[in-house]
């Protein structure tokens, strides 16, 4: 028996479907990984309109919903990966982060990087535990 077969698909039509060959979310044991999520609203296919700080809530809102879909919600996420298309980003990110999360924060690491999916200004990626 290899480990993909004690892998299940995690997925909702309450977060972004996938825009390429992979699964919103992978549930592995007692793990969920879940995809990088772009500041997509879920009805629509399309960008949320305004600032960095209205992104950051969506893309954090499209990883709640794949969390729970898992059986979780954020209380769960133990690591959590953010990239920035630009960095002076930042701190506007860390204040809606923080209306997410509270207490024991997840481990995380926030990266600039050259260029994200459709030109996204954020995507963010999580782990939770179960």
């Amino acid at each position: 028996m290899n480990n993909k077969s004690l892998s299940q698909v995690v997925s909702t039509q309450q977060a972004p479907a996938a825009i390429g060959p992979y699964s919103q979310g992978i549930k592995a044991g007692n793990l969920v990984f879940i995809s990088g999520q772009l500041p997509l609203n879920p009805k629509t296919g399309n960008f949320v309109q305004g600032d960095i700080e209205e992104k950051t809530r969506q893309a954090l809102n499209n990883v709640r919903a794949i969390a729970l879909a898992a059986g979780a919600d954020l209380n769960n996420v133990v690591k959590v990966t953010i990239f920035l298309a630009d960095m002076d980003d930042f701190s506007a990110v860390n204040k809606v982060y923080s209306e997410y999360f509270h207490g024991a924060f997840p481990a995380r690491t926030t990266v600039q990087v050259a260029s994200l999916p459709k030109q996204a200004d954020i995507e963010i990626e999580a782990i939770v535990s179960l």
